[in-house]
């Protein structure tokens, strides 16, 4: 059966302390990204962009208010694809090269995760899973382990955590105890077998995750959770339990 055109793609989910959860909600759980719309005074942050299949600015009406910083936490498919939308694009030095020159390749699209299970409706008339390619977004500012992001009312310091792929940021906001966490960690199993991950520099960086003073984790994926839920998230996978060991295996398994 040909599937439908979405009408609405975006789904907007408001969570406390300014923030809001916004979801591409016709691309499969197992494999959407969390984008978080981070309000401050005088400026917003949009931390990760999708697959980017729609406008997200024009579509997501509280995106207008202020001006807009998008920051890319890696230059994976699923969490970098929207932002050629922006003007202002952020990102590890690590990985600019790959998001100004993108491929499926080095965006890791070709890895079976993009496939027509992915979606429950279609973009746009005529999309075609096959096509699926990330638009160069060559990045307009730098961000390294100790930058700080100033919305003139709220202060985020950014943490280079890499191991998932070698560029990986988190963002932390030091007066709530929120960790903005892109896929460093998320309450998942983790992925540490891409052509760029380092299993050894992943633990690294779960081990400096732990040691923060958090109240809240908003993980590239999934629902956000505690500081009691990441030791456990983290203790399985030092175990091998919470671990994806092979990506196809894994989402065959989540497509039974």
């Amino acid at each position: 059966m040909e599937k439908p055109i979405a009408r609405d793609w975006y789904e907007v989910i408001p969570f406390s302390d300014n923030i809001s959860l916004i979801r591409e909600k016709h691309v499969a759980d197992w494999l959407r990204c969390n984008m978080w719309h981070v309000r401050g005074r005088d400026r917003d942050l949009i931390i990760d962009t999708g697959m980017g299949l729609r406008p997200l600015v024009e579509e997501v009406v509280s995106l207008t208010e202020r001006p807009l910083t998008a920051i890319m936490t890696h230059c994976h498919f699923d969490h970098a694809g929207g932002l050629h939308q922006f003007e202002h694009r952020c990102g590890h030095p690590r990985e600019a090269q790959v998001i100004a020159e993108p491929t499926a390749a080095n965006t890791v699209a070709d890895t079976g995760y993009v496939r027509a299970e992915t979606f429950t409706a279609l973009p746009y008339e005529g999309f075609r899973h096959e096509d699926y390619v990330v638009k160069p977004a060559p990045l307009t500012q730098l961000l390294d382990e100790g930058d700080i992001i100033d919305l003139g009312n709220r202060v985020f310091k950014v943490f280079h955590m890499p191991g998932h792929s070698p560029g990986s940021i988190a963002l932390f906001e030091e007066g709530t105890g929120i960790l903005f966490s892109g896929d460093v960690v998320y309450d998942g199993d983790l992925l540490d077998t891409l052509y760029h991950s380092d299993p050894e520099q992943f633990k690294a960086s779960l081990r400096r995750v732990q040691e923060l003073p958090l109240r809240t984790i908003h993980g590239g994926h999934y629902p956000s959770f505690g500081k009691q839920r990441l030791s456990e998230i983290i203790e399985g996978y030092f175990s091998g339990h919470q671990r994806i060991k092979n990506s196809a295996d894994w989402v065959r398994d989540n497509l039974s």
